[in-house]
């Protein structure tokens, strides 16, 4: 019997290579995204558009949209890169990625609680720069702020979700050729999502918070 997996960002990148390989696999993928793509409408799985999960409107057209849906896996990958050092601070793009790295997946959980499944499973599309203790190069204090903050919310739903049975998983995906690093990644996006949709896959209340690289190997926090 398929399930139901629920994605954000779906209509680029890591999101839409996940929506390709959950589609494969069999399972009703309902694709969230602020507009639609062409690769993305070639998918044949069910879309909902004008979801910009760092808004009020798009958190409650997501909220309205999925108000009748049962939720097997809910996958937050929606993210952005945006780049500070020190001495060029920028506050408005240090605020807005962790209105949309951190902030906003918390939100898109706690608005579909009453949708998930018993026994249902959560991913967190993170990265490996949100480790403090992997922190080798500095910069990027958005970014890296923000995926630690949205590390640390994972670790409290997990906490606070297992009376409910549902285990949550937080992966890094490798450095993937997406747009949000020019392309410049070593990882194919087809590639991290097969990946990580084998992590989650294998997700069970055992591995539950844990920080994983989509090879499986358990990072730092």
């Amino acid at each position: 019997m398929s399930k139901t997996v629920v994605i954000t960002g779906a209509n680029r990148g890591i999101g839409l290579a996940l929506t390709k390989v959950f589609a494969s696999q069999g399972e009703q993928v309902i694709a969230l995204c602020r507009q639609s793509s062409p690769a993305l409408e070639q998918l044949g799985v069910k879309i909902v558009t004008d979801v910009d999960v760092a808004t009020d409107t798009g958190i409650s057209h997501m909220v309205d949209a999925l108000k009748e849906t049962t939720i097997d896996t809910l996958i937050c990958n929606a993210g952005i890169l945006r780049d500070e050092q020190l001495g060029q601070l920028n506050l408005k793009t240090i605020r807005e990625q962790f209105e949309v790295n951190a902030l906003a997946p918390l939100r898109v959980v706690d608005s579909l609680l009453a949708q998930l499944a018993s026994g249902a499973k959560v991913a967190m599309i993170t990265s490996r720069m949100g480790s403090i203790a992997d922190n080798g190069s500095g910069g990027r204090y958005g970014y890296r702020m923000s995926k630690a903050a949205l590390n640390a919310a994972a670790m409290s739903l997990a906490k606070d979700l297992a009376a409910r049975d549902i285990a949550v998983g937080i992966y890094h995906p490798g450095y993937v050729q997406t747009d949000m690093v020019n392309f410049g990644g070593d990882i194919s996006s087809d590639e991290a999502a097969n990946k990580i949709a084998g992590l989650i896959n294998q997700l069970s209340m055992a591995d539950s918070g844990v920080f994983k690289h989509s090879n499986g190997q358990v990072l730092p926090w």
